[in-house]
């Protein structure tokens, strides 16, 4: 307790003695050190509103910050949501484009032979028609008369005589061809403008076809662009010819399918045909280290082949014959001495299946398509049921119908044209499809012979609306109303329609020519006919027209 008690005096003592009141007043520590105290207080206070302004520059700054990055996430989902608005919106068009592009591709197409039901949709264009004097039928009937009948007799007699000789030329070609290791030779058929009595154009040109066949075990796998397989849009209308043996499947197999399965592969096989020697595919005419048939390579077997086979008959004709086109290895002329002379073409054609469709080497390439890809790939030609469709509804017309007549005069004013302002993109096988989708679209009462003119006109004004489209549709590719009496292979009636003037499409300068032709063409038509068109007296003439 006495302990306590000191401490507490102590502590007092120690405070009384420490207090500032007990020191003297000239004694200026006390004060100095509170100046400075208050000065490093004042200090202390404006470091920390320093730092406390600079803590809310801070804030303020992450605030700003965080209010950018917000307002630029806004943007991005705005941008988003916009985008992915804009991709629908575009995606949504362009389905719409596609199907209104294919309802007007299907409409086309199942309408692309109603042309000539009215006169009012055949003159949809014929501005090409404003200002020009159409002959009227009693100068056709005359220009007809006077021009073109008198080539009909000329023609049958050349046709008779080509036949004849070309006949005898395959059967020597046959017995100088080595059987087991040539292509077998078949007979001849004459297609064209000569063996449908339309060609009025001299020099006369019989065009005949000679279906070959591979010889034994082999045989020909024929592939079509609408066959399935991926051919590009170039090659429409065009295929290849495989040469296989008889006894292999597509896959190249000679094994029996029933022994291994449907679902089994024979690898020993499939070896053997892919290590087939190049030199056996080559003696079979296929490309080099293919098993494709080359057109070239058979061009020059068949011209070989043609020239043994004249070599063994030529002493049985007082004539010679040559091959006298170079571009075009199938054309042989007839001289006789007193110096006339008899052309006709000799062209070795694959037949495609069981049907009259052929897959033609060497085609004229201005008529149809443009450069050939390949020299595998092979034109096909419709030049059978063409002639064919024209002799069945040649039946169904009246006496003395005008369709051939039209034809006619056609492709002499066309060919006239040409020898004079020179040869175009358009060909008398364009002139040929128009005549044939007018024969389907027209009833058969308005080929009378008195409509001659009519029919002509409406053959003029729908090449001229086929040539400001651009499109001229093949007739028998992509036509579902062929006769089924034709018997025409349904592969080539479901297939997309091949459009013949769709080379022109890119060669402008080829399209332009041929559209000035066309135009030259009408407004020389009257000046072409009457130069060969007897004088007819004016009374003559307006009691035609009274009739």
């Amino acid at each position: 307790m006495p302990v306590g008690l000191f401490r507490v005096c102590l502590l007092v003592i120690t405070a009384i003695v420490n207090h500032p009141l007990f020191f003297p007043k000239d004694n200026g520590t006390v004060p100095e050190s509170t100046e400075e105290i208050i000065q490093k207080m004042k200090e202390r206070e404006e470091s920390l509103r320093l730092e406390q302004l600079r803590l809310e520059q801070e804030i303020a700054d992450q605030e700003a910050s965080q209010k950018a990055l917000e307002k630029a996430a806004v943007v991005v989902e705005e941008s988003k949501e916009e985008r992915v608005r804009w991709d629908m919106w575009t995606a949504l068009s362009m389905v719409i484009f596609l199907l209104i592009e294919l309802w007007r591709q299907d409409f086309q197409e199942g309408n692309w032979q109603d042309i000539g039901g009215e006169e009012d949709d055949m003159a949809v264009l014929g501005k090409a028609f404003k200002g020009v004097a159409f002959p009227d039928k009693a100068v056709l009937a005359s220009f007809y008369e006077k021009r073109i009948l008198g080539t009909t007799a000329d023609m049958a007699r050349m046709r008779e005589m080509v036949e004849g000789f070309a006949d005898d030329l395959l059967e020597a070609l046959r017995s100088v061809c080595n059987r087991d290791a040539d292509m077998e030779v078949e007979d001849c058929m004459g297609v064209g403008s000569m063996y449908e009595n339309w060609r009025v154009r001299k020099p006369f040109v019989c065009d005949l076809v000679v279906p070959f066949a591979p010889p034994e075990p082999y045989c020909f796998r024929c592939q079509t662009w609408c066959s399935g397989d991926s051919f590009p849009p170039d090659e429409q209308g065009y295929g290849t010819i495989k040469v296989c043996r008889a006894d292999e499947d597509s896959t190249g197999c000679i094994c029996d399918k029933t022994k291994l399965g449907e679902d089994m592969l024979c690898l020993l096989h499939s070896q053997v045909s892919s290590t087939r020697p190049s030199t056996e595919m080559e003696d079979l005419l296929c490309f080099k280290n293919t098993q494709y048939l080359d057109a070239d390579q058979v061009m020059k077997w068949f011209q070989i082949a043609v020239t043994k086979a004249w070599n063994r008959i030529s002493h049985k004709y007082e004539f010679d014959l040559s091959f006298s086109l170079l571009d075009s290895p199938g054309a042989l002329k007839i001289k006789f001495k007193s110096g006339k002379s008899i052309a006709f073409n000799l062209t070795p054609v694959v037949q495609y299946e069981n049907s009259d469709v052929y897959f033609i080497s060497h085609f004229p390439r201005s008529s149809l398509a443009g450069d050939i890809p390949s020299s595998t790939h092979w034109f096909l030609t419709f030049a059978v049921y063409e002639r064919r469709f024209i002799q069945l509804v040649s039946k169904t017309l009246p006496a003395n119908a005008c369709h051939v007549s039209c034809l006619q005069i056609l492709s002499f004013l066309h060919g006239k044209q040409c020898s004079l302002t020179g040869p175009s993109g358009l060909t008398n096988y364009h002139l040929k499809t128009v005549l044939l989708h007018l024969l389907q679209a027209c009833p058969s009462q308005n080929w009378a012979p008195e409509k001659l003119e009519a029919r002509l006109q409406d053959m003029l004004k729908f090449l001229e609306k086929c040539l400001h489209e651009k499109k001229l549709y093949h007739f028998f590719i992509g036509n579902e109303k062929v006769p089924a009496e034709l018997g025409f292979p349904i592969i080539f009636q479901r297939a997309e329609p091949l459009n013949l003037f769709r080379p022109f499409v890119l060669r402008r300068d080829i399209y332009r020519k041929m559209v000035d032709t066309f135009h030259e063409m009408l407004r020389n038509m009257t000046a072409l006919i009457n130069e060969y068109t007897v004088h007819i007296p004016l009374a003559h003439t307006n009691g035609i027209r009274k009739e």
